[in-house]
């Protein structure tokens, strides 16, 4: 049965002029009208709602929801399966710091003094600025740069974190495949090729597929970023670059109707 935007906002615990808001911006429009010109959702004007509603736990922006959404090759099954795996990231990561809280909070009560190292240890030593004058000088010109630098200049630690623990869970997962004898054209290692590419989006510029190709020929070509990721197994740039392609190839082949 469809519902109306009342019994939606109830449902979903989302205000009225949300759903409004996402009509009026074409990101989850009802299907339907009733006779008396009120506003229908279907089962599956739902499921997109359902979407748009864990991307935004995820803190993903609307124009981004909307990007995805509207992407011919987005797969529900596939989105699910990479916002879980994110809200357990985030779940870990939150747990973690509500640790450090709770450490520090003992130690004040308690009149104990933490080392630095101790008040610190949750952030980790991760440097986003590392590259970021070779990057100037590099990309500086691009619009892809201009993106990430209107993006990244917003982030704190945490984001920096959650961005780190991000890319170390997708070549982790990389590693475990090639480990494993998989080939990098598998299914298995395109999902994970496409979560990358999600994953820079969302953080730092959009990536269509044949760019993200790209980031794959210079995770080769350039020895640092090879050295930088053959880390977690060797030969794994390789793997990556060979997946990013096959990943690529797959989404511009995919219908777009």
């Amino acid at each position: 049965m469809a519902l109306k935007v009342s019994e939606v906002a109830r449902l979903a615990h989302v205000s009225v002029r949300t759903l409004h808001h996402y009509d009026e911006i074409g990101l989850c429009c009802p299907s339907g009208r009733s006779h008396a010109g009120y506003r229908l959702y279907s089962a599956s004007d739902l499921e997109r709602l359902q979407q748009v509603l864990f991307f935004r736990e995820l803190d993903f922006p609307l124009d981004e929801i909307q990007r995805m959404l509207a992407d011919p090759a987005f797969d529900v099954t596939e989105a699910l399966r990479m916002q879980r795996k994110l809200l357990l990231e985030k779940a870990t990561r939150i747990r973690s710091l509500i640790a450090a809280v709770e450490a520090a909070l003992t130690a004040r009560e308690e009149g104990k003094t933490m080392s630095n190292e101790e008040r610190f240890a949750v952030f980790g030593d991760f440097n986003p600025a590392a590259y970021q004058d070779e990057a100037r000088e590099r990309w500086g010109q691009s619009d892809a740069y201009r993106e990430s630098m209107a993006r990244t200049k917003k982030y704190g630690k945490e984001q920096w974190q959650q961005i780190k623990a991000e890319g170390d869970a997708v070549f982790t997962a990389l590693a475990k495949l090639a480990q494993a004898g998989t080939n990098a054209t598998s299914q298995a290692a395109m999902d994970l090729a496409e979560q990358h590419r999600l994953h820079i989006e969302r953080w730092f510029y959009p990536c269509p597929p044949h760019m993200h190709q790209g980031l794959g020929e210079m995770y080769v070509h350039d020895a640092r970023f090879t050295a930088n990721i053959d880390r977690y197994q060797p030969g794994l740039a390789s793997y990556a670059r060979e997946a990013f392609a096959a990943n690529a190839q797959r989404q511009q082949a995919a219908p777009t109707s």
